[in-house]
């Protein structure tokens, strides 16, 4: 690896951050969090439930890790791996935003179920009916226990009295405990029935457990295609619109092996004005955020050329490790709603190919801000009932950006398809004058990159990440505070 891609990967791991922003968690039942799901109905994914819920198809999360033991994700994590060196296919050790994961893989495959709804439902398997007068109060108070560690100690307040008297009621009035097919509960993802890969790192360098943030992110995308991805989430950017020459063998694997991959484009109040990497890199398919009203979000969404589509940013909701639910902001909300819907245009069309879906969804969505491609925009906000049942127009592929070429053009000289998850000793990196922003990278000759990452625009850009982490757990911590009071 060459000086430019220590310095480059350096800042670019300093300045890759989370793309969210975790709130306060309003004392609030279930279905009241499904209830917040406003773009459930707006977008048309009830709609395009009629036609299919994901089924068949994988989506790979590559964030902080994924707490499979939430309820709404029970049976969605089929597999995982952690790559910053320091987890076991869960959250890295020691990460400050370990909830952001498990946000992030609710909005595109939540199964819609809350740990009361969970835990009662789980007890079919329980012949509570059988269980003597001290075994039914030993039972009762280890299921109050188990409230307790989801809620806390005041755990009555979120739950519904009604219901848990209705059910400590079985014991005299038995009636067969199931879950519904589709329980009006707890928040559900945009593609219910697909399931969900979990990649974590670690966004921190030097890591003290392995690669850096440009190595871990080239093996993160490389893993999710070898192990089934259809559709990669990125909620994760930069403040730079270059990328590490080391990625374009990682992405060039997910397109060469038609798998697509949605990232976020940022968020500005992360100090991230223009559209960073990855979503920058063609062919990735990049997400905007606007709040209810569709008017782009003037804390949670960069803006550049390369945005493809809007989808809500704010207000989200989203789960948290340990079975509840939290509100919280950000494009790393708006990408993990299109992934979902890319799963369910593609469920829908099998016979489709990953830039066919991504030009389904753009070609049938909602118009807004310029004709045309708008900055802020893209194609417009996502319409998931036209995108999966609607008539979209034929799909151009000469039209259509793809790596391949600009790795051709660019770096000047084609780089060869390849299942490898090597990257090459020699990497070098597309680079710019200091601090002077561009749409896109210009010709670079290969391993002949410039040092413009100086330690000055390095430890600011560590700031920035240390920042943007930092707010994320004290809006948790402060959360967390306003629950117990």
């Amino acid at each position: 690896m060459t000086a430019g891609s220590r310095a480059l990967g350096a800042g670019l791991a300093a300045g890759l951050g989370l793309s969210g922003a975790i709130l306060a968690a309003p004392a609030a039942h279930a279905d009241e969090w499904r209830d917040q799901q406003y773009w459930l109905e707006d977008y048309g994914i009830t709609e395009a439930w009629e036609t299919t819920r994901g089924e068949g198809k994988t989506i790979a999360v590559i964030d902080t890790g994924v707490d499979s033991s939430h309820p709404t994700l029970s049976g969605a994590v089929v597999g995982g791996t952690d790559v910053s060196g320091a987890g076991d296919g869960g959250a890295p050790v020691d990460q400050v935003a370990t909830e952001h994961g498990t946000l992030v893989a609710s909005l595109a495959v939540g199964r819609g179920t809350s740990a009361e709804a969970s835990a009662v439902a789980g007890l079919v398997d329980e012949d509570i009916q059988e269980l003597d007068d001290d075994e039914w109060e030993d039972w009762w108070e280890d299921f109050e226990t188990s409230l307790e560690d989801i809620y806390g100690e005041d755990w009555q307040d979120d739950v519904d009295a009604e219901a848990l008297a209705e059910f400590e009621q079985t014991r005299t009035a038995p009636r067969e405990l199931t879950q519904d097919d589709d329980p009006d509960d707890g928040v559900v993802g945009v593609a219910p029935e697909a399931s969900l890969l979990s990649v974590s790192l670690l966004l921190q360098d030097p890591n003290p457990y392995g690669g850096g943030t440009e190595e871990q992110i080239a093996e993160a995308v490389i893993w999710a295609v070898d192990n089934g991805a259809d559709i990669i989430n990125m909620s994760l950017g930069s403040g730079f619109q270059e990328w590490p020459e080391a990625w374009d063998e990682a992405f060039l694997h997910a397109e060469n092996n038609d798998v697509l991959v949605v990232a976020a484009s940022g968020n500005r109040a992360s100090g991230h004005l223009s559209v960073g990497a990855p979503a920058t890199i063609p062919g990735v398919l990049a997400v905007a955020g606007v709040d209810q009203a569709r008017s782009i979000s003037a804390d949670s969404s960069s803006q550049g050329i390369a945005i493809g589509i809007a989808a809500a940013s704010e207000p989200l909701v989203g789960a948290m490790p340990g079975g509840g639910y939290i509100q919280w902001n950000g494009t790393s909300g708006a990408s993990p709603i299109v992934a979902g819907a890319a799963a369910l245009v593609w469920a829908a069309h099998p016979e489709l190919s990953a830039q066919e879906v991504k030009h389904r969804m753009l070609s049938t969505a909602d118009s807004e801000g310029a004709d045309g491609v708008d900055s802020e925009y893209g194609h417009g906000v996502l319409d998931v009932a036209e995108a999966v049942a609607g008539d979209a127009p034929a799909f151009d592929a000469s039209q259509s950006s793809t790596l391949a070429e600009w790795v051709r053009v660019h770096r000047r000289g084609e780089v060869e398809e390849t299942d490898t998850n090597e990257i090459p000793e020699d990497a070098g990196v597309v680079a710019g004058p200091e601090g002077e922003p561009r749409a896109m990278p210009e010709a670079a000759q290969p391993g002949t990159a410039q040092d413009w990452a100086g330690p000055a625009a390095v430890g600011a850009a560590a700031l920035l990440v240390v920042a943007v982490l930092s707010m994320a757990a004290i809006h948790l911590h402060r959360a967390r505070r306003r629950d117990r009071s």
